[in-house]
């Protein structure tokens, strides 16, 4: 089973086990955090698509780190006029493990709107 999320403005295809290397996201190391937006889901036999998402599907994943990438160089000039300017950016992310995918919302969940609702 695999599913395709979508989380800091990037799409990725993950299964369970999975290490992914994501955007920053506010969360504290070896905590669990859960995905909302499933653009699509594969069980094997079917393909669900969601329209924009499928709705009660969920993926958690656990923090495994924060942490910084490699540093990259940024140069630019302008030619015939004197001006350059050398830059470093190290770009921020969050590196996740994928624990389970959810086809559907958990009962618990789905009990405690329906006591809301009433």
């Amino acid at each position: 089973m695999y599913a395709i999320i979508e989380t800091g403005g990037k799409q990725y295809k993950v299964q369970s086990g999975d290490v992914l290397y994501i955007e920053k996201l506010d969360a504290a190391e070896e905590s669990t955090i859960t995905f909302e937006n499933v653009i699509a889901l594969h069980n094997d036999k079917t393909l669900k698509l969601g329209k924009p998402n499928i709705k009660g599907a969920s993926v958690e994943a656990r923090v495994l780190k924060n942490g910084k990438s490699k540093k990259i160089t940024v140069f630019t000039y302008r030619p015939k006029k004197g001006s350059k300017r050398k830059m470093g950016h190290r770009q921020p992310y969050t590196k996740v493990q994928i624990e389970t995918i959810h086809a559907k919302a958990p009962k618990a969940k789905a009990e405690e709107k329906a006591n809301d609702a009433e």
